[in-house]
């Protein structure tokens, strides 16, 4: 697990500038590690923008993002209006871990493995995080260890907080009905690359 802290910059994100080579870093780690990465491109501006619209940057601490690749997601967080110093990124790759670092040198960037979630932000997160914006391949695993890590976000995150994941798929990453949460869906994103659908989990709270 890695922890970084660096000194502020004033370099400007070079997205347009190297968007290209992004989606040659993609396509390399996808063809070396397919069930890692999941994903041949970064996820578009439209589907990341979407992805933040989720998050309310008025509710207080950390915001968790788990597979943030390149940072196109962290990217409009921060447009969102979350702070830097609030993200925390969750990312296996090192390679995108040392290009996050270059472009959130605020964040609080960890080279581990997001599917662990409790061993992995162990003595990290110092009050509840106020939302979890995941673009991890979900359907890579089993459906077990997709519930598992939806409970171990809600775990770490507010009462109320959402769990945020994309999905190129028809169907639903995690299970829509259940009495232990509530899901909702974004509409059908076409303008993506390919198509993309964004899922919001919030935990259901009994009485």
């Amino acid at each position: 697990m890695h922890q970084s802290f660096q000194r502020p910059t004033t370099r400007k994100i070079p997205f347009k500038k190297d968007r290209f080579q992004d989606e040659a870093r993609f396509l390399r780690s996808w063809l070396e590690r397919p069930l890692v990465i999941g994903a041949v491109t970064p996820s578009g501006k439209i589907l990341a923008r979407t992805m933040a619209s989720y998050v309310d940057p008025r509710i207080p601490g950390p915001v968790v993002e788990l597979g943030p690749g390149t940072g196109p997601v962290t990217d409009a967080l921060i447009r969102r209006g979350v702070a830097q110093e609030r993200l925390v990124l969750i990312e296996f790759n090192p390679e995108f871990c040392q290009l996050l670092k270059r472009r959130f040198p605020k964040a609080t960037i960890i080279q581990g493995d997001a599917y662990d979630l409790k061993e992995t932000l162990s003595g990290i997160l110092k009050e509840p995080a106020a939302a979890t914006v995941s673009s991890l391949p979900l359907f890579t695993k089993p459906m077990d260890q997709r519930l598992e890590l939806l409970e171990a976000a809600q775990a770490l995150m507010h009462p109320n907080a959402p769990f945020i994941q994309f999905t190129y798929a028809v169907v639903p990453p995690i299970p829509a009905r259940s009495q232990s949460y509530k899901a909702r869906a974004s509409n059908r994103i076409w303008r993506n690359l390919p198509p993309a659908r964004v899922w919001v989990y919030n935990k259901v709270n009994h009485p």
